[in-house]
């Protein structure tokens, strides 16, 4: 399976006959100089895919605009679905510690691709998990989570979800390159994880990933 990382939360993973793109987003300069926020992650353009999830309805997460191929899409939406991938589980979750009232709700995307059990966090808030929501996620292959801080879980809380999920291999997303401006660095959670793989790019074959006994964090370059 291929993985691209687009920045902030938005991923491509593909196979040889599927595309599955995750909160995709479009060009943000208006909103972003506006804030007086950097932003420099290029707009995406030019994706089609066949499955396209949308965690939660915030402008740097729901760009479904810019995805092409007519996809099916499962936008903020909770529950079991079928899609063109198979099975979709779109565990609730909310976006900050007060049970939603602050930010919202935010999805967990749990599936399967290329024999790979995947699941992408959205902008993940909570203090941390619940049973509930470990025993609907299940054993996890690839994750990717979030660990920046500020609106979504930082180093701490990341670390956490790691220890209890224990895939084989985490992602970190959404947090400060020298793309953007504002949220915490990666290096906070990199220093609490035991095997780092840094690549030189922001695409990557799971097949060419090292297995460690213990769960791997994989850094894409920013993009």
């Amino acid at each position: 399976m291929q993985v691209e990382w687009y920045g902030q939360s938005a991923f491509r993973l593909s196979t040889a006959e599927t595309t599955v793109v995750i909160d995709p987003f479009g060009d943000m300069s208006a909103l972003t100089s506006a804030r007086g926020m950097q932003w420099d992650y290029p707009a995406i353009d030019g994706l089609d895919a066949e499955l396209l999830l949308v965690t939660h309805e915030h402008v740097d997460h729901n760009g479904v605009e810019v995805v092409g191929g007519d996809p099916v899409t499962i936008r903020s939406t909770v529950g079991t679905q079928e899609s063109p991938i198979g099975t979709v589980v779109a565990v609730s979750s909310e976006h900050d510690e007060a049970a939603g009232t602050e930010r919202g709700h935010n999805i967990i995307f749990v599936f399967e691709l290329d024999g790979l059990r995947v699941a992408h966090f959205g902008d993940f808030g909570q203090s941390a998990l619940r049973e509930e929501q470990v025993a609907a996620i299940g054993p996890i292959d690839l994750l990717i989570v979030p660990v920046g801080g500020g609106p979504t879980a930082g180093a701490e809380q990341a670390a956490a979800i790691v220890e209890r999920l224990s895939p084989r291999w985490v992602v970190p997303m959404h947090y400060r390159t020298s793309r953007i401006g504002f949220l915490e660095t990666e290096e906070d959670f990199l220093e609490r994880m035991t095997h780092v793989e840094r690549l030189p790019g922001s695409v990557f074959d799971t097949a060419e990933l090292p297995v460690e006994d213990g769960p791997v964090a994989v850094v894409p370059a920013a993009p």
